[in-house]
């Protein structure tokens, strides 16, 4: 049965979203770390960047792995670095485990500040879940990308109505003051860079396409999915500047500031599902590319008692380094030197072998071979 608009023009860009809101972006921490700082308006520029970095590299990524057949990050990193592939390899291992740190240390820091557990006791509890949910494989991630996409919008916004009902005079008044915008453009730049990998992460629904155009389309929306809301938190974050990019968990300040528990309850629930489909989408490539390389080797499918077994060894790992560093060291520290990792071993070849092989391919993908290996230009 052929896919449907929805999946072939929406999902990957809902699967997107899923990759990159995470730990920091869904709590307002990665908002406060590279925006704030820009000020204001200077914050609106660096978000505008990052948002139409996203849309362009998600489109040609796409594009070029419709065209070439890659449906998962090792067969198209084969393609685009060919012996050299290990290199991302590498660098896709330790953004797994620091961006699993960043969402562990998040929930562990959402059910203190709600419940007042022991931060290891919600980091805990996350990891439990991302593992339920990988050992199902494709359809049942598919399924939590959609169904968590709806509870996240409808939260933001809600979110965004009330709290520009009652602080928005204060964030306008903030928007309308001109403040220094030194580092917008850096800010948008470093912030795409190190979630950019989320558009190789999401590579299995590259099956879905068509044609080239649903490459494009699907890589154009992608941007906007992804980055809307956090344009409408960053709206409501401006109420309280510039004192909020101080504040290690945004969110919870300002749904303190509304005084509104069961709505307080809801938005923190929204977070731990954001958490839980960005940790998903992660471990979720890492075994679709362990899957095709099991496959190719004469291996059947991977069963839920190996998946679950890559996902253990993954957050065991992360478990213990979000309780030793914390959310904000995690995020200050370690996605500036994911932002560059990613620009060598990922942007830096897709716009130069990457376009010269969508450029030497069919538009259609429908009879184009595999590649591996053996076939560089």
């Amino acid at each position: 049965m052929a896919a449907t608009r929805f999946q072939r023009w929406i999902l990957p860009g809902l699967a997107f979203k899923a990759a990159v809101i995470g730990g920091g972006y869904a709590t307002g921490r990665e908002l406060a770390e590279y925006f704030i700082p820009s000020g204001p308006q200077g914050g609106l520029l660096a978000i505008l960047v990052a948002m139409v970095c996203w849309s362009a590299i998600c489109a040609l990524t796409f594009a070029v792995a419709h065209a070439t057949r890659s449906f998962d990050y090792r067969r198209f990193f084969v393609m685009l670095l060919g012996r050299f592939a290990f290199l991302f390899e590498l660098a896709y291992l330790v953004f797994m485990v620091l961006i699993l740190a960043v969402f562990g240390a998040a929930a562990g820091e959402i059910f203190a500040a709600m419940l007042g557990w022991p931060t290891l006791a919600g980091t805990l509890l996350l990891m439990v879940a991302i593992g339920g949910f990988v050992a199902f494989g494709n359809e049942t991630v598919e399924a939590l990308f959609k169904w968590v996409s709806i509870l996240l919008y409808g939260t933001y916004a809600l979110f965004v109505v009330l709290v520009l009902a009652r602080f928005g005079e204060p964030a306008m008044a903030t928007l309308a003051i001109p403040h220094p915008t030194t580092g917008w453009l850096q800010g948008g730049l470093t912030y795409a860079g190190y979630n950019i990998v989320g558009a190789v992460i999401v590579l299995p629904l590259v099956r879905h396409f068509l044609s080239r155009r649903d490459a494009v389309v699907a890589g154009v929306l992608s941007g906007p999915l992804a980055m809307l809301p956090g344009l409408l938190f960053f709206l409501c974050m401006l109420a309280w500047y510039p004192r909020i990019g101080d504040e290690a968990l945004p969110s919870d300040f300002i749904l303190r500031q509304l005084q509104l528990p069961v709505f307080h309850l809801l938005f923190q629930l929204m977070i731990f599902s954001a958490l839980l489909e960005s940790g998903t989408a992660v471990i979720h490539a890492c075994n679709e590319r362990i899957a095709h390389a099991w496959r190719a080797r004469g291996g059947a499918g991977m069963g839920r008692a190996a998946r679950l077994a890559v996902a253990a060894v993954l957050l065991v790992g992360s478990i213990f380094i979000a309780d030793r560093v914390g959310l904000v060291d995690l995020i200050a520290q370690g996605y500036r030197g994911l932002a560059y990792l990613f620009l060598v071993v990922y942007i830096v070849p897709l716009l130069t072998v990457g376009v010269w092989r969508l450029r030497h391919r069919p538009a259609s993908g429908a009879s184009t071979a595999p590649i591996l290996s053996g076939d560089r230009p």
